[in-house]
């Protein structure tokens, strides 16, 4: 599929280059059951951090196109904006930049869609925030990351349950275990479990949502923590159980874990101190891993 050509009345560019940005995650502070009417569906809250994905488009009037080889999901999106819209591309090239790691459960592919979108925004003078679940819904099961406020967010559908306007901040210092995971094929497999742990799931998502009510960062740490248990039953971490062991002696006030990722970290309310993540680097270390680190929030 081939975005759409150019046509001189579409936009009165005034510049020569147009950016857009969206944030990543690392992982889910809760992901787990949620019913819609009288459908199951997979309900997340992400966690957001200050990691980006950048989409650029660049104006060549005599350029053919290009850009998009490997992202197709962003040609999608620029179709289906194109359409929405009634306009059509200046001839240009597209080029992408990202802190995001793909695959592993820091929202990568919906951060690209986003970007790509609010770049096409720039370009056209338009405001697409309304519109951008109903194209996610065209593509993938994705994330809320195109907000800009924490929310518990049903993927498969793309819908907005409830805005958590709370906005804790951790330092969040994690590894990536290495396996890349096909969010897409998992959705079954998922929903099986969680009917398997309703209940339990239940009392977390409640309590995580009253945390998020009373602004306590601690408990939501402590929900993540109990959210990441639970998942180990369908997709496990295998540096979960020793991160557990010495979470108190690290100071850490909670663990997160992308659900549908390779991801796990600790979260901490305070920075720790450096010598403390050289304490923590080297214990990741020795479980076989580089230790990165990252602020949460907005």
């Amino acid at each position: 599929m081939e975005t759409m050509t150019a046509s001189p009345s579409s936009v009165k560019p005034t510049r020569s280059h147009y950016s857009g940005v969206c944030h990543g995650t690392v992982g889910e502070l809760f992901q787990g059951p949620y019913i819609d009417g009288n459908t199951p569906q997979i309900a997340i809250i992400s966690l957001p951090v200050r990691r980006y994905s950048w989409a650029h488009y660049s104006l060549f009037p005599d350029s053919e196109g290009g850009g998009l080889e490997d992202r197709s999901r962003c040609l999608r999106a620029i179709d289906l904006f194109l359409q929405r819209h009634g306009v059509s591309l200046p001839a240009g090239r597209w080029c992408f930049a990202t802190d995001l790691l793909r695959g592993k459960g820091m929202a990568s592919s919906t951060a690209d869609i986003v970007a790509t979108i609010r770049c096409l925004d720039a370009i056209f003078g338009t405001q697409s925030a309304d519109i951008i679940p109903a194209i996610l819904k065209e593509i993938e099961r994705s994330d809320s990351v195109f907000l800009q406020t924490h929310a518990l967010y049903l993927s498969g559908v793309q819908k907005i349950v409830a805005r958590l306007p709370f906005n804790p901040s951790f330092q969040v210092c994690f590894i990536d275990e290495g396996n890349v995971i096909d969010t897409e094929a998992m959705g079954e497999r998922l929903l099986a479990h969680y009917t398997a742990k309703a209940a339990a799931y239940a009392s977390v998502l409640e309590e995580i949502v009253g945390a998020f009510a009373r602004g306590d960062a601690l408990a939501i740490a402590g929900c993540a923590t109990r959210s990441a248990i639970l998942g180990q039953d369908v997709l496990p971490k295998q540096s979960l159980e020793p991160m557990l062991a010495r979470q108190t002696e690290f100071g850490a006030d909670g663990l997160v874990v992308a659900h549908t990722g390779s991801l796990i970290g600790y979260l901490f309310r305070s920075s720790p101190e450096v010598q403390r993540v050289g304490e923590l680097s080297a214990f990741f270390l020795e479980l076989g891993y580089q230790c990165q680190c990252t602020q949460s929030g907005f």
